[in-house]
């Protein structure tokens, strides 16, 4: 009776946990994740005790498994799935995938979380089962989470988190955080930062946000984003300024992504402003608006599909005069670029990139952010990002 009771109350949705040290409501992501641990753990059981071979099945990641639409806007994954069956040489990785998906249920049970580094701690007291590297439990995390997808769930909704986290916000945004001791409201105005910013935390979902601002620019550097901020360019161009960091961490893109939508009947635009060279364009900006192949079933989360190019482009360089503030292409940036070209769907479904890319590999050359201050250090706050600005048809898809 026990069971069929704890059975019928996780289908209806948890109000509270009964367990000790959380007393927050469960979420409807905690829900689903619980009764996916649940499910799974349940089928293996049954299969096991009919003398059936258990198997998890998984969506295989790749580029070579996705599609690109551009009416869905973003890298979908495929139907290639991969099988695993338990068997002499599984049985540990199928223990494995158990003890991190129990992991789960208890961290969500107790309001709590665990780092992709201390998940591999923890497994050091499962005996034989334990992992002996980090990639390994890294591999099987990444598996999860694969099988998560399919019922709309990521990687934190398992309360596995990133070490690292989002990257800096500044201007005309309040962001609606909460107490943790409390559980009330918490008002954060990124206008009155001081000479700091405000940092975007692992975890995004319980965040709201309130903005009349008419864009976000994201940007590749935070020396850029320094220099942005430090002269309020946010005040001046009503808008709100988030730094990238690089490669946009899983935390920043999410924060991006609710930030966009947060506004009813409308998306808030999202211009990105990189480095012209194909590492900027090809990973940076393509990971950010269409997510990328290895994390096809989570890109639906993550991505900004509505995201434009703002700059810098290759004609950039032509039209600001920057040929002689620029670099070389080394070999590893023409086999990306030349990559990109040939095996990425998202560029091979725009000409205007295919062009671009074309134009930087016939120039040889590549731009930073910072070739601008060629003309003066403030010339991107005078005069680069008011001239793109009035031109928004020219911004690369």
């Amino acid at each position: 009776m026990a069971k069929k009771a704890k059975k019928t109350t996780a289908k209806k949705g948890l109000t509270k946990a009964k367990v000790k040290g959380r007393t927050t409501p469960f979420s409807e992501h905690d829900t689903k994740t619980m009764n996916l641990v649940e499910s799974t753990a349940l089928r293996i059981q049954r299969e096991i005790n009919r003398r059936v071979l258990p198997e998890l099945k998984f969506p295989v990641r790749s580029l070579a498994n996705v599609t690109y639409d551009k009416a869905v806007g973003y890298f979908q994954l495929g139907k290639e799935t991969k099988v695993r069956h338990m068997s002499v040489n599984t049985v540990k990785n199928f223990a494995q995938t158990l003890r991190l998906m129990s992991v789960s249920k208890e961290m969500i049970e107790n309001d709590d979380f665990a780092t992709k580094r201390e998940a591999y701690y923890v497994s050091k007291n499962w005996g034989e089962c334990k992992f002996n590297e980090q990639a390994e439990s890294d591999s099987v995390m990444d598996d999860i989470e694969a099988l998560a997808s399919r019922d709309g769930l990521s990687r934190e909704s398992l309360r596995y988190y990133p070490e690292e986290h989002g990257g800096r916000v500044a201007g005309q945004l309040t962001i609606v955080d909460r107490d943790k001791r409390s559980g009330d409201p918490l008002r954060i105005d990124c206008t009155r930062m001081g000479t700091g910013a405000y940092s975007v935390p692992h975890s995004v979902e319980h965040l709201h946000f309130e903005t009349d601002a008419e864009f976000v620019l994201v940007i590749e550097t935070g020396g850029m984003f320094g220099r942005l901020n430090e002269h309020e360019y946010w005040d001046q161009a009503n808008c709100i300024l988030i730094e990238m960091g690089g490669v946009p961490t899983r935390a920043t893109r999410r924060f991006v992504r609710r930030l966009s939508e947060s506004r009813k009947g409308k998306k808030i635009p999202v211009y990105a402003f990189v480095d012209c060279d194909p590492y900027g364009i090809a990973n940076i900006y393509r990971t950010l608006k269409v997510g990328s192949g290895n994390a096809a079933h989570i890109n639906k989360f993550f991505c900004v599909p509505h995201a434009e190019y703002l700059g810098v482009t290759p004609q950039d360089v032509i039209d600001f005069e920057l040929e002689d503030a620029c670099h070389d292409l080394q070999p590893v940036d023409i086999k990306r670029a030349k990559d990109a070209l040939k095996n990425d769907p998202f560029f091979g479904t725009h000409a205007k990139w295919k062009a671009a890319l074309n134009q930087m590999l016939k120039s040889g050359k590549r731009a930073e952010q910072q070739a601008l201050a060629k003309w003066g250090l403030n010339f991107v706050i005078e005069e680069y990002l008011p001239r793109k600005l009035q031109d928004k048809k020219s911004f690369l898809p």
